[in-house]
C-alpha cells in the first residue's frame, strides 16, 4: 500500500507519496491540468500496480484532479483544511506551512489516521469506468482494463498524447 498527499491549489498541486512505514518514495508539483493529473499516476505507477492499494489524502472532494484519480479507483479521503492545519501542528514545532510540507502531511495523514476521515464518494463503478461484466474482478471493465490501464488510456486519447 501507498500513501498519497495532494495539496491541492488552482494553478499547481504538490504531491508527495509514502511507503507503509513513512518513507518518501517521491515527490512532485504539478499543474492544474490533464498533464498534471498524467504526472501523478506516473508518480503512483512507478510504486504500486494496485489502483486499490493508492490511498490519497487531499484537501477537497471535487475537481478534475479528484475525479481522475476516483476513476483510477484509488482511495480517496477528503482532509478538512483546519485538520491537516492541527495535524502539521502535532508534527511541527515552527508550524510553518508549505505547498510541499502539506503534501507529506496528507500522505502522513492518511497513512496513520484515515478511519478518523471519510472516504470520497465518487461515482460508480459503472459511471466511472463504463458497464462491467458480471465475474469479473472489482477493477477490470469489460474489456478487461484495470482502472489504472483505462486511466493511461484516456490520458493518452487526449490532445497532445498524454502519456501516463
Amino acid at each position: 500500500m501507498v500513501f498519497l498527499g495532494v495539496d491541492w491549489a488552482e494553478e499547481h498541486h504538490d504531491a508527495c507519496l509514502l511507503d507503509e512505514q513513512g518513507k518518501v518514495l517521491g515527490r512532485a508539483r504539478v499543474a492544474n491540468s490533464l498533464e498534471g493529473v498524467s504526472r501523478i499516476h506516473a508518480l503512483v505507477a512507478d510504486h504500486s500496480d494496485e489502483p486499490n492499494a493508492v490511498v490519497v489524502g487531499i484537501e477537497t472532494d471535487r475537481g478534475l484532479l479528484v475525479q481522475a484519480l476516483l476513476a483510477a479507483g484509488y482511495q480517496i479521503y477528503a482532509i478538512n483544511p483546519l485538520a491537516v492545519d492541527r495535524y502539521r501542528d502535532r508534527h511541527s514545532v515552527s508550524g510553518a506551512k508549505s505547498d510541499a510540507g502539506d503534501a507529506k502531511v496528507l500522505a502522513d495523514l492518511v497513512r496513520t489516521d484515515r478511519d478518523n476521515h471519510r472516504p470520497v464518494a465518487g461515482d460508480s463503478q459503472q459511471v466511472a469506468l463504463g458497464s462491467r461484466s458480471p465475474g469479473l474482478g472489482p477493477h477490470a471493465s469489460a474489456s478487461g482494463q484495470s482502472a489504472t490501464e483505462h486511466s493511461a488510456r484516456v490520458l493518452s486519447s487526449c490532445p497532445g498524447g498524454l502519456q501516463r
